[in-house]
């Protein structure tokens, strides 16, 4: 338990932090299982779609601090290669 009012004040704080955090990491969780069921479906239409929609959602993932730049950028090199190669 928090021992001072600043204390208390952070653990809100935080508590706060994270469930938005873990909002945003679900929904970016969300357009990255929509793009691995288009591949696997085999519509490269789809899953060129759904990987433009996923796009900006893990960039915001980045500015907004919830995952790493390159952890993105690699999750987005991995799944455009394998789209890529569909079709």
């Amino acid at each position: 338990m928090a021992n001072t009012t600043q204390s208390a004040k952070r653990a809100r704080q935080s508590e706060k932090r994270f469930a938005v955090n873990k909002a945003r990491r679900s929904r970016i969780r969300t357009y990255l299982r929509k793009v691995e069921e288009a591949i696997a479906s085999g519509d490269k239409a789809a899953a060129e779609a759904a990987l433009r929609a996923a796009q900006p959602e893990l960039m915001r993932g980045v500015t907004k601090g919830v995952m790493h730049k390159n952890t993105a950028s690699r999750k987005m090199s991995r799944l455009s290669s394998r789209v890529k190669s569909l079709g």
